[in-house]
């Protein structure tokens, strides 16, 4: 059982790694035209700003009734044979969850001009206000989408099938760039606007397919007495506290950072998104593949498999995320500049953009964590512990950003949302703890405290050889020598690691080749494609 359950961890891992870098690949490419042609400066500031309320919206439903409410109890029906009931509660919440959405969606449209010039970036220039609110519309139509989405992602997943929501982001980031390209001529950076738009309802479209394949089951029914629809809004409700607060605090920011000069929210932007690359491809998709494992797992009472799980994920994510935060550190301008250095992005954007990365980097492998954390109290269908916890970080990031923007500046807010986030992670592991007793401590610590170590002198490795070469080897005034700059610091740095982790015999080096092997053999991975 134990073997079982770990191979199918790894399993869907895998799947998902794979179509996620391929998203992740795209979601840069996207945003690498987007600095080449607007620069770093006002307008993108816009785009970037127009995301907030349909990011809110999304995050609200999907982030926190799908992952934290939908998921665990339509799980727990699939788990114990009770489909009928499974597919009741999954229609009756698609039919609340459309002409709900709808209704938030046409409210914020009518209410962005308030809440853009109020509440979001009230430090903007008035045409930039009217540009971030005719973008904020536009997007609002993504939001909708992507709800329905987000439950069609979470039915698929409960059934073990994440090929099909992992595939929907690639068409979702591909319809983007090809709207933002073609009507950019026209419409300038509010083309990409509107492909963001067609993009949400291609993902949603896209994922229909996937349902049909595990023979979706809707009716057009609303049993709100429902014993599974009435857990579901048990659930949701500390749940949508819990992200509303999260989303106050990234509000917060944005608000903060609209005084500062043009550009500097792109580029906490661009540095955060860069920085959430490590947490996106391997974090969150190995949350998102021990999720149903651990859900199924907390509904037969397993508990010293769910510990187990529990472990093997916490420790898989700090493996890969800590080295990561310390090579994304080392290697920051460099990264920066050969990604988004060109057409009217300056060496100024870039000195900007990699000192705030650098700051993010510190709590990279904490909002690694967060992801798995959040998902065990999910599991365990208790969520008000992560709403509470929530609810510190956010009071703690705010309190930060007021304190650190003066003396620096975006890094100021970069760094004040690391330390929200370590402290969010060490609070839900001492609180999980003390739920369901002994989690292997002296195992997780160790683990981490050896990755740590060599993190840091990886770190070294890859910031020398990147200067070395660009003294000596390269010429980094060309996109050909900037690549090689970054490929051999990262190389040398991975190499460092990877020596020191084998001589100390560390398991999770077993568990990164097994991941390996399982991406590259179908076995155990082919039950995720039914």
């Amino acid at each position: 059982m134990e073997e079982k359950g770990r191979a199918t961890v790894v399993g869907a891992a895998g799947i998902l790694i794979l179509s996620t870098i391929l998203s992740r690949i795209l979601g840069y490419s996207r945003d690498i035209i987007i600095a080449a042609t607007y620069g770093q400066g006002s307008v993108t500031d816009a785009y970037q700003a127009a995301f907030s309320i349909p990011d809110f919206l999304y995050n609200l439903l999907v982030g926190g009734a799908v992952s934290a409410a939908f998921i665990p109890v339509f799980s727990s029906y699939i788990a114990t044979g009770r489909q009928k009931e499974g597919w009741e509660t999954a229609s009756t919440v698609f039919n609340i969850a459309a002409p709900a959405m709808l209704v938030a969606v046409l409210t914020a449209g009518a209410l962005a001009p308030y809440i853009v010039e109020r509440w979001l970036v009230p430090g903007f220039q008035p045409e930039y206000m009217a540009l971030t609110v005719r973008m904020t519309r536009i997007m609002l139509i993504q939001a909708f989408f992507m709800a329905l989405n987000g439950i069609s992602m979470g039915i698929l997943n409960s059934y073990q099938h994440f090929l099909a929501p992992a595939a929907a982001a690639v068409v979702y980031n591909i319809v983007i760039i090809f709207f933002g390209v073609v009507l950019g001529r026209r419409l300038g950076i509010t083309g990409f606007a509107v492909g963001v738009a067609a993009g949400g309802a291609a993902q949603f479209l896209f994922q229909l397919a996937g349902l049909r394949r595990i023979g979706w089951k809707y009716q057009p029914i609303l049993r709100l007495g429902h014993p599974g629809v009435r857990r579901i809004f048990v659930l949701m409700a500390p749940v949508v506290l819990s992200f509303t607060m999260t989303q106050v605090a990234l509000f917060a920011q944005q608000n903060i950072s609209s005084s500062l000069v043009g550009g500097s929210l792109s580029a906490v932007r661009l540095a955060q998104r860069l920085m959430q690359l490590p947490v996106g491809i391997f974090a969150v998709t190995a949350a998102m593949a021990v999720f149903p494992t651990l859900t199924g797992q907390a509904a037969r009472g397993e508990m010293s498999l769910f510990k187990q799980s529990f472990s093997l994920g916490l420790r898989s994510i700090f493996f890969i995320t800590v080295p990561a935060a310390a090579g994304l550190a080392a290697l920051s301008g460099p990264i920066v500049r050969l990604l988004y250095q060109q057409g009217n992005f300056r060496p100024e954007n870039t000195a900007l953009t990699a000192n705030t990365l650098t700051f993010f980097c510190v709590g990279l492998f904490a909002y690694g964590g967060i992801h798995l954390m959040n998902r065990v109290f999910y599991a365990l269908q208790n969520t008000w512990i992560p709403v509470a916890v929530a609810a510190v970080a956010m009071a703690l990031n705010i309190g930060l950003n007021v304190l650190l923007i003066g003396p620096l500046g975006t890094g100021g807010l970069a760094l004040a949302y690391s330390a929200a986030g370590i402290a969010n992670l060490t609070l839900l592991i001492l609180l999980a703890r003390f739920k369901i007793g002994p989690l292997g401590g002296r195992q997780l610590l160790a683990s981490w405290g050896k990755t740590v170590g060599l993190s840091l002198v990886m770190a070294a490795a890859a910031y020398a050889t990147a200067a070395g070469l660009e003294r000596y080897l390269v010429d980094v005034t060309t996109k050909l020598g900037q690549a090689l700059q970054v490929a051999g610091g990262g190389a040398a740095g991975v190499a460092v690691f990877f020596a020191g982790a084998a001589i100390l015999r560390m398991e999770e080096i077993a568990m990164v080749k097994k991941l390996s092997r399982r991406r590259k053999q179908r076995g155990e991975g082919s039950e995720y494609k039914k």
